[in-house]
């Protein structure tokens, strides 16, 4: 109980500081502080989607950043002809991630261990040079968008706080979904697949098609992820679909603690925070996050929240 407890105050804060943030950006003046943590919280809702595969499904996807360039893409091509609305925007960037997901996990499925892995990631190269040769939008240079998604006057995407609100109240969202998918019955049966799937399957569950939904959930998430982001940056290029992004992404969800809900969201702050300072400190920041993240995996087993866990029960 003290261990849960421990884990529990230092998420609580988190999410409390994530709340405040632009309460503190807005009286320091640290404009810049706000942008970050939009990024940020970005990020992380992407990263919650792959542990939804990944930490509690058991599927290894080396593909999933494919999601947010299609959700991104599916944003900046709609404003490119002429379609503003982000009524319309953000259902088509969800619909398009989750029909991609469906061929790749019908597809990727057929397969297990290593040969999963590498037809995930064969599947998201294939988007990024599909995207590369979109010569009408932006193709290697990458796609501006001028304006960003309309939502009728219900909330401005161009102001920072309400854009940082909206960002929080979908990765909330998101955070709920997958806490409700993984305590159901469906994700129960999801869980116990990734234990022992020819146990599961001599009961009589389909696994297959268990992990397809599942697989069709997590790319649809990220995709929701996509659209924000390109409306972040009002850019999007095929540089994000690219496999170092979805590498990216697996880190966060290792170094925050693979397989528990709030993990993803804990490794996403301490990766870009990281990244962030260490890159102001040499233009050679990744020489020393790399062996760093590394022996964080190495010794910290089960990440942040395993090591928050084992303090306080010590």
């Amino acid at each position: 109980m003290k261990g849960l407890s421990v884990s529990k105050a230092v998420t609580a804060l988190m999410l409390a500081g994530l709340v405040l943030l632009p309460l503190y950006s807005h009286l320091s003046g640290n404009i810049f502080i706000l942008t970050l943590f939009t990024r940020i919280i970005i990020l992380a809702l992407a990263a919650a989607s792959l542990n939804l595969i990944m930490g509690f499904a058991g599927l290894m996807s080396f593909g999933h950043a494919a999601y947010l360039g299609i959700g991104g893409y599916a944003v900046g091509m709609l404003a490119q002809e002429g379609v503003g609305s982000g009524f319309i925007q953000f259902p088509v960037a969800l619909a398009a991630s989750a029909i991609f997901a469906l061929v790749i996990g019908a597809l990727s499925l057929r397969t297990r261990g290593v040969y999963f892995i590498m037809i995930t990631l064969a599947f998201a190269q294939m988007a990024y040079y599909v995207a590369s040769g979109l010569a009408r939008y932006g193709g290697d240079d990458g796609l501006t968008i001028y304006t960003r998604s309309d939502f009728s006057g219900l909330i401005d995407l161009s102001n920072r706080t309400q854009f940082y609100y909206l960002c929080l109240a979908c990765l909330f969202g998101v955070m709920l979904l997958i806490w409700r998918i993984v305590n159901s019955r469906f994700g129960l049966v999801v869980q116990g697949l990734r234990s022992n799937e020819q146990r599961m399957q001599a009961i009589g569950f389909p696994a297959k098609r268990y992990q397809l939904v599942c697989f069709v959930i997590s790319g649809t998430m990220c995709g929701l992820a996509g659209a924000l982001l390109a409306n972040n940056t009002d850019f999007v290029s095929p540089a994000v679909m690219y496999w170092t992004r979805s590498g990216d992404l697996m880190v966060m969800v290792i170094l925050g603690g693979m397989g528990t809900l709030f993990g993803p969201v804990m490794g996403a702050v301490v990766f870009l925070l990281l990244e962030e300072l260490l890159s102001q400190i040499t233009e050679y920041w990744a020489l020393i996050l790399g062996p760093l993240l590394l022996l964080i995996v190495l010794f910290g087993r089960g990440g942040i929240m395993g090591a928050l866990g084992r303090a306080g029960r010590g």
